[in-house]
């Protein structure tokens, strides 16, 4: 495999996935539908940039915005096709983190 030009469809991941929170708030959504608030105080992320992040996410397809019709108007948040091809790489990153990530790195 020649590595020496990388990939502008793996550099266009790599920079999505990268940006702070992104992969926590998509790995927190695998669970399944979640409002803003729960996911807010699940990974301790101010409102403003949760809501950047949900909105880039929805506009890459990865993240779907469902409003439920009650009163009052109740929001949720999902993954979609897309967002859910990325669990088992998340997976596999968890993996990797219970066998190589020490305690007491933990505290950085």
């Amino acid at each position: 495999m020649n590595q020496s030009i990388i990939c502008p469809r793996f550099e266009k991941a790599v920079s999505l996935l990268s940006q702070r929170w992104t992969t926590l708030l998509i790995y927190q959504l695998l669970s399944g539908p979640q409002r803003f608030g729960t996911i807010q105080s699940s990974i301790a992320i101010s409102g403003r940039v949760l809501s950047e992040r949900l909105k880039d996410l929805e506009q890459q397809g990865v993240v779907k915005r469902d409003v439920i019709p009650e009163t009052p108007v109740r929001i949720e948040y999902s993954l979609t096709e897309k967002g859910f091809s990325l669990e088992p790489i998340l997976k596999e990153i968890e993996n990797w983190s219970q066998t190589w990530v020490k305690k007491e790195e933990l505290d950085d």
